[in-house]
């Protein structure tokens, strides 16, 4: 029985590596979802490369040509996800804080991946405020977007344990490892659950 393939939006500002794992799952033809967009605020960001040399289509809508109006901004991205029949939309390294325009429109359907165990360190710099603390266990959270920074409800984490002598690159390092093995994993539960 042939699966059916959600429409996604993938939205990005680097070079998109949880992207590429999201490319990865989306190409078995058991996974419930199929990339219909990436998109980018950062015309520079090497991650839309990536995605065009997968065949997918990759817009950026630079938010530099907005300034002081970010729900501008977020009307001109609306209007590429309608065009694309988005039903659910990823953020993978997207570094911009949305506002309650785009977040209400989608509501429930947009998830974000986050690397620290959620609710721990919300926000930036999430390795160095883990070994500043102390922590024997750090990891990454896919959750819900809602109007709060990283607050939404989490729809999976997995852990890495903190190792002595760790410095914040060898610790992100990790944690991504396992953000590439968590999102696919987590994005098609949410989908098989709706």
């Amino acid at each position: 029985m042939a699966v059916h393939k959600t429409p996604i939006a993938v939205f990005i500002s680097g070079r998109g590596s949880n992207m590429n794992a999201l490319i990865e799952a989306c190409a078995r033809p058991d996974y419930p979802a199929r990339i219909a967009l990436v998109l980018s605020n950062n015309p520079d960001a090497p991650g839309l490369d990536t995605a065009r040399n997968a065949g997918l289509e990759a817009v950026a809508i630079n938010h530099r040509l907005f300034p002081k109006d970010r729900e501008g901004h977020e009307k001109a991205i609306e209007a590429c996800l309608e065009k694309a029949g988005i039903e659910v939309i990823c953020l993978a390294g997207y570094m911009r804080v949305l506002t309650p325009y785009l977040v209400g429109r989608w509501a429930g359907r947009m998830l974000n991946i986050h690397p620290s165990l959620l609710p721990a360190y919300p926000g930036l710099d999430t390795h160095e405020r883990a070994l500043a603390a102390g922590d024997t266990r750090h990891g990454c959270t896919v959750h819900l977007v809602t109007d709060g920074v990283d607050e939404g409800p989490i729809l999976g984490q997995a852990e890495v344990p903190v190792l002595p002598g760790d410095t914040p690159s060898a610790l992100a390092a990790r944690v991504l490892e396992q953000e590439h093995r968590l999102y696919p994993e987590a994005l098609a539960a949410f989908l098989r659950a709706r």
